[in-house]
């Protein structure tokens, strides 16, 4: 039965696919979120390094994952006309985010049914996207695609999804989400850059070298800042566009946006996680640990860097009223701080999640306020409790609509900036 209804589900409704996956029971209207969150040891583990080639796979067929940002990690040809892909994580114990990208061609046009299997205790999650030339993507149709119906069946989880392709000897990219890497990152900060009141620079090195950027928007005099951060988990794509959206709205040059940054200051670290983002990790950093489970015992650099610099600015005089940690998940939800924990201007995040719902008509935020004693080991947490800055984690939905991920965005910025003007 439920085969039969993917089946039936048309590309308006492909965004709501993975929704419908998550369970096969009956739940309330508002997904639940996580659980409470549970220390975890943060010291350095081993990571599993894939090898990075194209692949002669048989039958003229070719795959690739020579490009940042991919994760292939076994190709076999396994029937006549069939396909089977092996994704596997960096390392364990992981959540179940398999991250996949590669490329695929063939020397002569045939069509193919090609299957992408996950290591044992590993459900499938991420809706296939396609591109033809990396950029612009679009979701797999759904009346070529199918899911584990067996599992499905059962109450289960879907251990796998089949596509039907059409190969030829152009190359057709799939992937679970856009591919945005590193480097797309730091020409977008660049291309920013070039704003009289915006600089890009060097935040740190990540623990295999990578730059960690963060950009500066505002006066650099001014001692009021907000903090922004993105891409801790690498295939959480969807909250980095909506952090883009964000960015892009405070940088809008109108009246609003010029008011605000004459009294407030803007740090925005885009790609905490660079070396996980571009080796395309289901979740975790090239040291094979959840970077954002690391904001307690600060064992990593990515996130020694951003304690240090804002430690700094401190110091300096500022202060830090406002942070948001953009992230993706399931479905759309906002982790706010304890009502009634108070930081350097109470009542501002709530403020904000209500006046964008009323912006938008129909749309009810999912808002998942923490508990007064939840561990700090979260940047939200962390630098709540650290430097008092009113902190939500902003979490968007695996497959909302890019065109409200952008909405939301804008108007979370819009309404930060109107109700911090207001409070100043």
């Amino acid at each position: 039965m439920q085969e039969t209804l993917l089946k039936l589900i048309k590309l308006p409704l492909v965004l709501s696919v993975i929704a419908v996956l998550s369970s096969c029971n009956p739940k309330d209207s508002k997904w639940k979120g996580q659980g409470p969150l549970e220390v975890v040891n943060t010291q350095t583990r081993p990571v599993e390094f894939q090898l990075k080639s194209t692949f002669n796979v048989g039958n003229s067929i070719f795959c690739s994952n020579e490009f940042d940002g991919a994760r292939l990690n076994g190709v076999a040809l396994t029937g006549p006309g069939e396909l089977t892909v092996l994704i596997t994580p960096e390392n364990t114990p992981i959540n179940s985010s398999p991250w996949y990208a590669f490329k695929i061609w063939s020397a002569s046009p045939q069509n193919i049914k090609l299957k992408l299997t996950y290591n044992d205790g590993v459900s499938h999650r991420y809706y296939p996207k396609l591109s033809k030339d990396g950029k612009n993507w679009r979701p797999v149709d759904s009346n070529f695609y199918s899911v584990d119906s067996i599992s499905l069946a059962k109450g289960e989880d879907p251990k796998f999804c089949v596509m039907y392709l059409a190969l030829n000897s152009d190359t057709l990219w799939i992937a679970a989400q856009e591919m945005i890497v590193s480097k797309d990152i730091n020409q977008w900060a660049e291309q920013l850059a070039k704003k009289p009141f915006v600089e890009f620079s060097e935040l740190g090195k990540s623990k295999e070298g990578r730059s960690i950027g963060i950009l500066r928007i505002g006066d650099e005099g001014s001692k009021k800042a907000v903090m922004i951060l993105s891409r801790q988990h690498p295939p959480e794509v969807t909250g980095w566009l909506a952090m883009k959206a964000f960015v892009e709205r405070v940088c809008a040059e109108d009246e609003l946006s010029n008011t605000f940054l004459s009294e407030y200051k803007v740090y925005v670290v885009p790609c905490v996680n660079p070396d996980g983002v571009d080796k395309g990790h289901w979740r975790h950093s090239a040291a094979g640990i959840d970077l954002n489970r690391d904001w307690e015992n600060f064992n990593q650099p990515e996130t020694q860097h951003i304690r240090k610099f804002m430690q700094v600015k401190v110091l300096k005089g500022d202060t830090f009223y406002s942070a948001i940690d953009f992230h993706s998940t399931f479905e759309d939800i906002y982790y706010t701080m304890a009502p009634d924990v108070k930081g350097n201007m109470p009542g501002l995040i709530p403020k904000v999640i209500e006046a964008m719902a009323k912006d938008i008509p129909g749309y009810g935020p999912n808002i998942r306020p923490d508990e007064a004693d939840a561990v700090k080991i979260n940047s939200t947490a962390s630098i709540f409790h650290a430097f008092h800055a009113e902190a939500m984690t902003y979490e968007v939905g695996d497959d909302t609509p890019r065109d409200l991920i952008k909405t939301k965005g804008e108007l979370t910025a819009k309404n930060l900036m109107e109700l911090m003007l207001k409070k100043d």
